[in-house]
């Protein structure tokens, strides 16, 4: 199952769309899709596939809610996402968090190659599962690529079960069981990264070549979490000399 779209020079094309599934594409002020998925989720051995390009185009993406993974007895749910920018574009993916149900295994491939004068901001969101379980989950495996240049810059894998994970915030003595990582490329990554410090968001860095920031940010309550996401997003908008956006989301 898989949807696949594009814009080059800022003109939207649905290329293919091969997934029970509806978006939703505006363009008032900027280009704007909302994906949804017929069912809001994920099912054991389901294999959802979307690929996105821009060229010379702007995109602001985001899921219309929570992606939930369903509960499985062996099979996986798999996603992968792959995103080609080139030419000067521009792509805001903030997406809407994972609830992995009890029993649930998921794996997700993301890819993401960008050229020297493109720009991005993306996010993920791990929630600890139904507000009555506690990282429930079997098994989470996340392999996360990015490309600047054609050169590898950044690559990351998980493989967490649930109970160590559940294990790991209880040897910290955490209160916070929301997590998100963030994923930024500017033009002028040293100057927004001590932007993103003043702000008293300390827990971001370079990648190895600098030509990403990286940052987590954890918090107990959703919402909490997603407006420092959102405060974070609306700087990176000001150095991108972009006004507020409102996603339009409860």
């Amino acid at each position: 199952m898989s949807i696949k779209f594009s814009f080059k020079d800022e003109v939207f094309s649905l290329d293919k769309l091969q997934l029970p599934s509806r978006h939703y594409h505006f363009n008032n002020n900027e280009n704007y899709i909302k994906l949804l998925n017929i069912g809001e989720g994920i099912f054991p051995k389901d294999k959802i596939r979307i690929s996105l390009s821009l060229d010379n185009s702007n995109l602001i993406l985001t899921t219309e809610s929570a992606t939930k993974i369903y509960p499985s007895k062996k099979e996986f749910g798999i996603q992968k996402i792959d995103i080609v920018l080139k030419n000067n574009s521009n792509l805001e993916f903030i997406n809407d968090e994972l609830i992995l149900y009890k029993n649930s295994r998921y794996i997700q491939f993301f890819n993401l190659k960008s050229d020297e004068n493109s720009t991005f901001f993306y996010t993920d969101i791990l929630s600890r599962g139904r507000s009555f379980e506690n990282f429930d989950f079997s098994n989470m495996l996340i392999k996360n690529s990015f490309f600047c240049e054609k050169s590898m810059e950044y690559m990351e894998k998980f493989d967490v079960k649930g109970d160590e994970l559940k294990d790991y915030i209880s040897r910290k003595s955490s209160s916070n069981f929301i997590f998100a990582k963030i994923y930024i490329k500017t033009k002028n990554n040293e100057e927004f990264l001590n932007r993103i410090y003043l702000e008293k968001f300390e827990s971001f860095t370079y990648t190895k070549n600098k030509k990403i920031i990286l940052g987590v940010i954890s918090s107990n309550n959703m919402f909490e979490l997603k407006n420092q996401i959102f405060k974070i997003w609306e700087l990176y908008r000001k150095e991108l000399n972009k006004s507020k956006f409102n996603l339009g989301k409860q």
